[in-house]
């Protein structure tokens, strides 16, 4: 039965194979990009593809929730239900580290975005729905201070704090959400793919995309995560496994999302 996927970050590297996987099986994709160039050669070659599916594009700069909150409301506007959310835009090297809004991009962009965007089209979702949130090896205990912007960080630690804190989040929401929500999970898709993240954060050519791209359409898609809310998926060792310690404590992550409540209106 097709379905109805929002991929954000879909403009290049996993997110846009995933979209274009998507659509050779006839659902019907939301491409989500900053630049309007980018999404348009993405709607290009997600279409070029065999299936048969929609293929809708929306614009927003994660770095301002206000761009987040009018991308749900889009969505919205347009689609009754969205069956799968897979939150893949992310960040990790950039010219411009600090938001007009004096907090670091990684924070921004790797978790109060998809919070947000999550939070806006719950109601779009059911409990045969699915919220997929990339997380990555790379974790790290997350700083409060730093997520509040009081404190600055280096690249590589803001986004492995960035990452254990969506972790953190998507255990959380399910905890909140029980039975009757949508399936959250957090999925490491491999470390060092070939994205344009890896090569510009790693000066490596990476690995083959599609061993992200397959744990993504498994994640969104097959039985076996249908009853895995909650869970985080290691794909390095190919298992369901604990993340960083900090993401199974409970208490942290309440103290985690009171500050995240705090920075982010629905």
């Amino acid at each position: 039965m097709s379905k109805t996927i929002l991929v954000t970050g879909s403009t290049d590297g996993i997110g846009l194979e995933t979209a274009k996987a998507l659509h050779e099986q006839g659902h019907t994709v939301l491409l989500h990009g900053r630049s309007a160039q980018k999404l348009a050669a993405a709607r290009e070659a997600v279409t070029a593809t065999a299936g048969g599916g929609e293929v809708d594009v929306y614009q927003a700069d994660f770095s301002r929730l206000g761009d987040v909150a009018r991308l749900a409301d889009e969505v919205a506007a347009k689609h009754a239900k969205v069956d799968v959310l897979i939150n893949n835009a992310g960040i990790l090297r950039t010219a411009n580290e600090v938001t007009e809004d004096g907090l670091d991009i990684r924070f921004v962009v790797n978790l109060l975005a998809p919070v947000l965007l999550t939070r806006r089209l719950l109601p779009l979702t059911n409990a045969s729905s699915r919220v997929v949130n990339l997380s990555s090896a790379a974790q790290a205990p997350v700083n409060l201070q730093a997520l509040a912007g009081k404190v600055r960080l280096s690249a590589m630690d803001a986004y492995a704090q960035s990452k254990l804190a969506l972790t953190m989040w998507s255990r959380h929401l399910a905890r909140q959400l029980g039975s009757d929500g949508p399936v959250i999970v957090a999925v490491n898709p491999g470390s060092l793919l070939a994205s344009k993240m890896v090569k510009e954060g790693f000066g490596v050519a990476g690995n083959d995309l599609s061993i992200g791209v397959d744990i993504l359409l498994r994640a969104a898609l097959a039985d076996e995560f249908a009853s895995a809310s909650g869970q985080y998926f290691d794909n390095d060792s190919g298992r369901f496994s604990n993340p960083h310690p900090d993401g199974m404590n409970d208490r942290k992550a309440d103290e985690l999302m009171d500050a995240v409540d705090a920075m982010v209106e629905v």
